[in-house]
């Protein structure tokens, strides 16, 4: 059955996720993508990879105290539907959990991306039943395509708003305004059939975050290294997937590759990154239903 827009849905607050376990699950997945290892020059259990000013302990620092940030954006959502008004609601209290966040890590910017991507998912998930990622997203793209016209002018400066007007990518405000699609179609689509094949959940999670790398125009990518490592960061990628994923022999001699270009090039994925959590997010929504 065809859904009309998620917009002009009924919202139905008695089938919805209670704001505090949102926040939680929207903590844990900032932890679990966090935690995994081994993630392609991105900071995990072994250590900083491309990154100078984090760590793991310091990214699991940011993600606890984005708790407060994510469960007061579920609650402004509650009730409500897609608006201008709840779109500048919800920006200022991302603003409020930035500071937080840069206070936990002593001014690493460790979940800027996030805090737009996972906190607008936290918002749709408080209109919908846990297992309609449609909805979800349809809801959270339509908060995100209003203005925040109270936004600092240093959002227009930041280091995504620049490389995406340079190099005419989407960067996080597109994937998000377009209903958030790689971790909609690629992520969960990845992290699907790797269970399927008898995948165990590690590996699943890092073939959802290769196959996501893999069709990103990242950011990250482009502001650390150029076209030229986003065009190695995506053929890597590629090449893993070729050579039966992360679960293989092949695929892992790929994946070390991959991270060995990287960090030659100093390139980090990070906007494949915050991807992958909100792919988590969503399939730890879903696993509630």
């Amino acid at each position: 059955m065809t859904r009309t827009s998620a917009a002009a849905l009924p919202l139905a607050r008695d089938e919805a996720t209670p704001p505090p376990l949102i926040a939680t699950l929207a903590v844990d997945a900032l932890i679990a993508e966090a935690r995994l290892t081994p993630k392609p020059a991105l900071v995990d259990e072994r250590g900083s990879g491309a990154h100078r000013d984090l760590d793991l302990d310091t990214m699991l620092r940011s993600a606890r105290a984005l708790q407060p940030t994510f469960l007061a954006i579920a609650r402004a959502a509650c009730d409500v539907r897609p608006s201008q008004t709840l779109r500048e609601q919800l920006a200022r209290i991302g603003r409020e959990g930035e500071a937080a966040m840069m206070r936990a890590t002593s001014g690493s910017n460790a979940h800027r991306g996030a805090i737009w991507i996972v906190g607008l998912l936290c918002a749709g998930a408080s209109m919908h039943a846990p297992d309609d990622v449609e909805s979800i997203c349809a809801s959270a793209a339509a908060i995100a395509r209003h203005e925040d016209r109270y936004a600092p002018a240093s959002a227009t400066t930041s280091h995504g708003a620049r490389v995406s007007e340079r190099y005419r990518v989407a960067g996080a405000r597109g994937e998000a305004r377009d209903g958030f699609p790689h971790a909609r179609f690629v992520g969960l689509s990845a992290l699907d059939d790797a269970r399927a094949r008898g995948l165990d959940e590690p590996d699943a999670r890092l073939n959802a975050l290769i196959a996501i790398i893999a069709s990103l125009d990242d950011t990250c990518v482009l502001h650390r290294g150029g076209s030229n490592a986003l065009d190695a960061a995506q053929r890597g990628a590629r090449r893993v997937m070729d050579r039966g994923g992360v679960g293989t022999d092949g695929g892992r001699a790929a994946l070390a590759q991959l991270e060995a270009d990287l960090l030659t090039l100093n390139a980090s994925p990070g906007g494949a990154a915050d991807l992958l959590a909100a792919t988590l997010f969503l399939d730890s929504l879903r696993r509630l239903a």
